[in-house]
C-alpha cells in the first residue's frame, strides 16, 4: 500500500517536441515493444505516442530504450488483442523537448473518466439492464494564484487561445510521475475571492492515458 502526498508535488506543461519519427509496430504484450527506426529516445524519456491503439493514442509515456530501433512501455499491457489489434498500431512518437514549471497552484481536481453506460428496458424484465460502452471524457482542473505576468500564465493564455494540446506533468515526492496530454484552457478573467487571492482556472481536457510511474 502507498499513499501519494500532494504537498511538495511540481507541475508542469510541456514547451515543445522534438521532431516525430514513425512508429512501424507495437507488440502485443506487457510490457508492449514499439518499433520506430532512429528514435533516439533512451531510458526514463518522455515521449507523446500518436497511434491508431485508442488507449495509447495522445499519451506520454516513459520510456525503456531497448534499442536504437525498439523502446518498451514500461507498465503497460497490449496483450487483448480485441482492443490493441495488429494493423492499427502505427502511427509516429516524438520526445517531450522541454518542459515549464506552473506555478502558484491553489489546488487541483480531476473530473470525468468513470464509466460509461446504456441502460436498456426489454419488454420480458422488470429491472433495467446498464450495459457498459467505454468511460466518460476526463478533466484535469487546476485552480492558480492570478498573475499575467507570469511567464507559465502567458503561455498557457496564448495556448489557450490557440486552442492547442500540451502536455502536462506532475513529480510527485518520493520519485512518481504521472502525465496527461490535451486542450488547455485557461480563464483570462479572474475569480475575485473575497476571503483570499484573485484566482484564475486552468483546464485540460484530457485525451488518452493518464499516465502513471
Amino acid at each position: 500500500m502507498s499513499y501519494y502526498p500532494v504537498i511538495g508535488s511540481r507541475c508542469y506543461v510541456s514547451t515543445g517536441f522534438a521532431a516525430a519519427t514513425n512508429v512501424t509496430d507495437i507488440t502485443n504484450a506487457a510490457p508492449p515493444a514499439v518499433t520506430s527506426a532512429s528514435h533516439a529516445l533512451v531510458d526514463d524519456d518522455e515521449a507523446l505516442l500518436l497511434v491508431g491503439w485508442e488507449d495509447f493514442n495522445y499519451s506520454v509515456f516513459r520510456v525503456n530504450q531497448t534499442s536504437t530501433s525498439v523502446f518498451e512501455l514500461t507498465g503497460y499491457d497490449s496483450t487483448n488483442t480485441d482492443w490493441y489489434p495488429q494493423g492499427s498500431d502505427t502511427g509516429t512518437v516524438a520526445k517531450v523537448s522541454g518542459w515549464q514549471e506552473i506555478g502558484q497552484i491553489l489546488g487541483i481536481q480531476g473530473g470525468g473518466g468513470a464509466p460509461r453506460n446504456v441502460t436498456v428496458q426489454p419488454y420480458d424484465r422488470r429491472t433495467p439492464q446498464n450495459i457498459p460502452i467505454g468511460f466518460e471524457a476526463a478533466t484535469l482542473s487546476m485552480t492558480l494564484g492570478y498573475d499575467p505576468a507570469r511567464a507559465d500564465q502567458i503561455a498557457l493564455l496564448a495556448a489557450s487561445r490557440a486552442l492547442a494540446r500540451r502536455a502536462i506533468k506532475f513529480a510527485l515526492p518520493g520519485g512518481g510521475y504521472a502525465y496527461c496530454y490535451g486542450t488547455v484552457s485557461l480563464s483570462p478573467l479572474p475569480n475575485f475571492n473575497p476571503n483570499g487571492v484573485l484566482e484564475r482556472t486552468l483546464a485540460v481536457s484530457v485525451d488518452g492515458l493518464f499516465t502513471q510511474y
